[in-house]
């Protein structure tokens, strides 16, 4: 219990510093594996060159072009006039919610998510490419189609529920995002070309490597990616230094509970050997009867020493049982 304080923080501080450290390393990767990936423009002489690889296969490359829905794309909900390939819709709920310690801080939870694809393709001088479950992106731009926020009007049997329950009903948020047709992208991923339809397809890598569909040009998502990097850097040494002065705190805690204990063992030793020797100089002396141990008959008695309770019970018995009845003790320090 004496490092319990020590022990949580320590716990809580090591497992943040580990999460920074995974998008760290994460962000640092996905920018060298970016930076290798050679760019490949879309035009008729990209499926030979896909073609002239094993396994008509090229492990992680970068294209640009246009999205281009395979068949009639979406419609949004909000705008009839924007037509995209791929939708979210979005319904989040708002509320004020009490937290343990009796505060009211804002809070929002995710009450449906729904995701619509149709199937598209990256476009550019008559060539197309397949995009393959463009849901597996680790980013997917979309744009902002509709974004509206309905606020509840709480009745005062709401506001009565709502203290009681610890939640009050702010709103809900209703949000649209759509990748729109004819939206340049850049697709960074896995390039095959199908061995039976002899088409071009863009995919995520099988080596693990990040799958991007994104507006940005290579160079903004690497410069992204490398603010990103360098603030989760700073977290780590922010969070690295935190847990090594929890670390030096514990430690000279446990140096200070140890030598305490030290210090007390000498002391019992020292008070032992003080006792030895004080019954040492008491032997050498001529000592009344009355004062000697009826056990031993060599060792002085001692009132408050526990160094032999057998001999002062039977001490104490003789004296009830032999006169005179009033026996003296005398303490020798």
């Amino acid at each position: 219990m004496d490092y319990l304080t020590e022990g949580i923080a320590l716990g809580v501080d090591l497992v943040i510093f580990a999460a920074c450290m995974k998008q760290y390393y994460k962000n640092k990767n996905a920018m060298a594996m970016i930076q290798g990936a050679p760019y490949l423009s879309i035009d008729k002489d990209l499926k030979e060159i896909v073609e002239t690889h094993p396994e008509k296969k090229l492990s992680y490359v970068s294209i640009r072009g246009t999205v281009k829905a395979l068949g009639k794309p979406i419609v949004s909900s909000n705008n009839p006039n924007v037509t995209g390939v791929v939708q979210l819709l979005r319904i989040k709920e708002h509320v004020i919610q009490r937290s343990t310690t009796g505060f009211w801080s804002d809070s929002e939870r995710i009450v449906q998510e729904v995701h619509n694809v149709m199937p598209f393709a990256i476009y550019n001088k008559g060539v197309q490419v397949e995009v393959a479950d463009p849901l597996a992106a680790e980013v997917l731009d979309m744009d902002v189609i509709s974004d509206v926020f309905n606020p509840t009007v709480p009745s005062v049997m709401d506001h009565i529920w709502g203290f009681f329950a610890g939640i009050r009903q702010r709103g809900v948020q209703s949000t649209e995002k759509m990748l729109r047709e004819g939206t340049t992208i850049t697709g960074i991923g896995e390039l095959v070309c199908s061995q039976d339809s002899n088409v071009l397809r863009l995919q995520p890598s099988s080596n693990g490597a990040p799958f991007y569909l994104t507006n940005m040009q290579v160079t903004s998502l690497i410069k992204k990616l490398n603010g990103s990097r360098r603030n989760y850097r700073l977290l780590c040494i922010l969070f690295g230094t935190i847990g090594l002065v929890i670390g030096g705190l514990i430690i000279r805690k446990y140096w200070q509970h140890k030598d305490k204990i030290v210090e007390e063992t000498k002391r019992k030793q020292l008070l032992e050997e003080s006792r030895r020797k004080r019954r040492r100089q008491m032997r050498d002396q001529n000592l009344p009867e009355n004062q000697i141990c009826v056990v031993c008959k060599n060792n002085p008695i001692e009132v408050r020493s526990f160094y032999c309770p057998v001999a002062m019970f039977v001490y104490v018995k003789i004296a009830q049982w032999t006169s005179p009845p009033i026996v003296q003790f005398v303490e020798h320090r």
